[in-house]
């Protein structure tokens, strides 16, 4: 994992690409998970799943007032004139990622699984909150 300094020494750059970088990372994350749980690698699979909730968690604070634009970023401002609901978002997929951890091993579909627990958070964020492309 990477450390993250304190938001507060980060210039508007480093906040959009940091949040870049993790919201990059989660997705990676997520296919690891994918493959690793559907091989049965459960263990393995959880550990990834609770880095993917503290960095949702960890997301929370980059999104500041004054990183609306530039550095390429492709949130839209629907963010910040709807912070509490994108806020909510976050919280609920860190804690969908959480709950993923204790049903992914007694679970019949592991595949339908992790689309409701996992991707359905990618994809309800995506919709709402950034460009297409």
């Amino acid at each position: 994992s990477f450390s993250i300094p304190a938001k507060s020494d980060l210039s508007v750059e480093e906040i959009i690409k940091g949040r870049q970088a993790i919201f990059s990372k989660n997705y990676n994350t997520a296919k690891k998970v994918q493959s690793l749980a559907s091989n049965l690698d459960f263990d393995e699979a959880k550990k990834l799943m609770l880095e993917m909730s503290e960095n949702y968690k960890t997301l929370l604070e980059y999104f500041p007032e004054n990183s609306k634009e530039g550095f390429k970023t492709e949130a839209l401002l629907t963010i910040w004139e709807d912070k509490e609901n994108f806020d909510n978002l976050m919280n609920k997929a860190s804690k969908n990622m959480i709950e993923l951890t204790s049903v992914i091993e007694n679970t019949d579909d592991i595949r339908g699984t992790l689309g409701k627990l996992m991707w359905s958070s990618c994809k309800s964020c995506h919709s709402k909150y950034r460009e297409e492309h």
